[in-house]
This record gives C-alpha cells, sequence and structure tokens, in this order.
C-alpha cells in the first residue's frame, strides 16, 4: 500500500508537470498544444547532448529550459500567429503537425535507438525502517520542482501585471489592445513560458523512460488527462489532477490481476467521473452555461 501510494505521488508529479505546460499555454493563449510533450522531448534531447559533451546537470538542464523558451517563442511567431485570428480549430492543427515534424526531426538527429538519460540525483529507493521504499531523491526533487512551478504559476497569474495582461490578451484582445496592452508580444511570451514548462517536463521524465523520439506520446496523454481533470485554466487543478491520476493508475495497476493494462481504463474511469459531476474541472473557476 505505501509503495503504491508513494509510485502514485512520482507518477503523478511527471503528469502534473505536462499539465502545468498545458495549463499555462491555455491561460495565456486560449490553445491546446498538442505538441507541448514533443517540445518537451526536444529541449531533454539538447540536455543530453549538454551532458553527452562534458556538461553538467544543472548546465544541461538551464540549456533546456533556454532552448525550450526560444522554441516557445519562435513556433508562436512562425506558426501560430499567421493562425490566431482564424477559427480556433486551425491552431489546433497546427500543433498536431508540429508534433509529427518534431519527433521526426529527433529521429533524423538522434536516431531511434532508445537511450538512458542520468539523473543528478539517485534513483534508488530510501529505506525507511530498514525497508526500501519506492521513493529516491530523484522523485523528491521531481516533486519539489512541480511544487515550486505550480506556486510560481498561482503567483504569475494571481500577483502581477504581467500575468493580468497575459489573461487580458487571450481572453479580450481586442479590449486589451485598447487599454495598451501588446497583444502580440503577450501571446509570444505565454507560448515561450509555456514551452519552458514543457521542456522541465521533459527533463524530469527523460530518466524515468528511455529516451525515444516518442517518450512524451504516453505521458502527454495522462498530463492532458489530469489537466482537464483539475480544470484547464487553474495550476492548482493541474496539480491534483496529476496526483489523483497518479494514484488511481497506481492503485488500479498494483491491486487488479491484469496488472498495468487497466491503468489506462482506470484514467478514463476518474476522468468520466469528474467531467459527469464538474465539466469543467475541479478546480476550475469558469462555469458552464446552462441552456
Amino acid at each position: 500500500m505505501l509503495n503504491q501510494t508513494l509510485n502514485g505521488l512520482t507518477s503523478g508529479a511527471i503528469y502534473a508537470s505536462i499539465a502545468l505546460a498545458l495549463v499555462l499555454i491555455w491561460r495565456a493563449t486560449r490553445t491546446v498544444n498538442f505538441a507541448a510533450g514533443a517540445m518537451g522531448m526536444l529541449s531533454a534531447y539538447i540536455a543530453f547532448s549538454v551532458i553527452d559533451h562534458g556538461g553538467g546537470y544543472w548546465l544541461a538542464l538551464a540549456a533546456a529550459l533556454g532552448s525550450g523558451l526560444v522554441a516557445g517563442a519562435v513556433v508562436e511567431r512562425v506558426l501560430v500567429r499567421p493562425v490566431e485570428a482564424k477559427p480556433p480549430l486551425n491552431a489546433v492543427i497546427v500543433t498536431f503537425g508540429l508534433l509529427i515534424l518534431i519527433e521526426a526531426a529527433a529521429g533524423m538527429i538522434w536516431g531511434e535507438t532508445s537511450r538512458g538519460f542520468p539523473a543528478h540525483f539517485s534513483v534508488r529507493g530510501l529505506y525507511i525502517g530498514g525497508e526500501a521504499v519506492a521513493l529516491s531523491p530523484f522523485d523528491i526533487f521531481v516533486i519539489a520542482a512541480v511544487v515550486t512551478m505550480m506556486a510560481l504559476l498561482v503567483v504569475l497569474f494571481r500577483a502581477t501585471n504581467l500575468g493580468l495582461r497575459m489573461r487580458a490578451a487571450a481572453f479580450r484582445p481586442e479590449i486589451a489592445r485598447l487599454l495598451g496592452v501588446r497583444v502580440g508580444r503577450m501571446l509570444n511570451l505565454g507560448w515561450a513560458l509555456a514551452s519552458m514548462v514543457g521542456a522541465l517536463a521533459g527533463v524530469l521524465i527523460a530518466p524515468k523512460v528511455f529516451l525515444s523520439p516518442n517518450m512524451m506520446d504516453a505521458p502527454f496523454v495522462f498530463g492532458f488527462t489530469a489537466a482537464v481533470i483539475g480544470g484547464l485554466d487553474s495550476p492548482i487543478g493541474a496539480v491534483v489532477g496529476g496526483v489523483a491520476l497518479g494514484l488511481v493508475t497506481s492503485y488500479v495497476g498494483g491491486w487488479s490481476a491484469l496488472g498495468p493494462s487497466l491503468e489506462v481504463m482506470g484514467a478514463f474511469v476518474l476522468l468520466i467521473a469528474v467531467l459527469m459531476v464538474r465539466p469543467q474541472g475541479l478546480f476550475s473557476g469558469i462555469k458552464p452555461r446552462r441552456v
């Protein structure tokens, strides 16, 4: 029971890191970026290249975050901005195309062979009462990083003028322009910051799985589910949704005779249950319209 709970917490933190990237891009631009996982994977490969050439872990992490920041700004300016005034589905289709492009490019540059990604902290379980538990120093680092990122996003959107301008640019761009807000710059910044959070997610996930062009596909599905459960406009909801999803999948996979094969079904059942009770998500401040 204890190990299943700890496994659920660490898996939930991974899902929450992806959900935070999706929440940030949604709050800042009202767009769901389905290429967020692939962009995080690309940043993880950049971090791996830095380490492979003799750089330290923290330098690699900084390179990943920096590359994510730049990549998000470039994607918004070059690919997304031309379709921002068009139906929202256009931007979604662009992100799907970007997902395919990034994964193909990563395969051509680094190859399809899976690689191990070194973790700065030990991945061996800690000992409590003389027994090993499913919680390592690296797991603690992942949880601390996700909680810190959540706190920073809450402060950004609730306590800073920059966060207010970003939300105004996303929700009411015409009125925001009349009030002097540089809407284009705010949307670009939103994409850049969201991509940086996605880069952090990629680096946090990489030691848990083999580094490959498709390594983020399954985690992204769970991360997107966590974001919907928590509410797409709530950083706190992203973390709570991620942890809840991690715990459910861990318990289902550990207790069921079929093992991990039922984890996806457990996540699906949780998603349906939440949407039936609260369609806007657990922590969303937006109320659904009733006819």
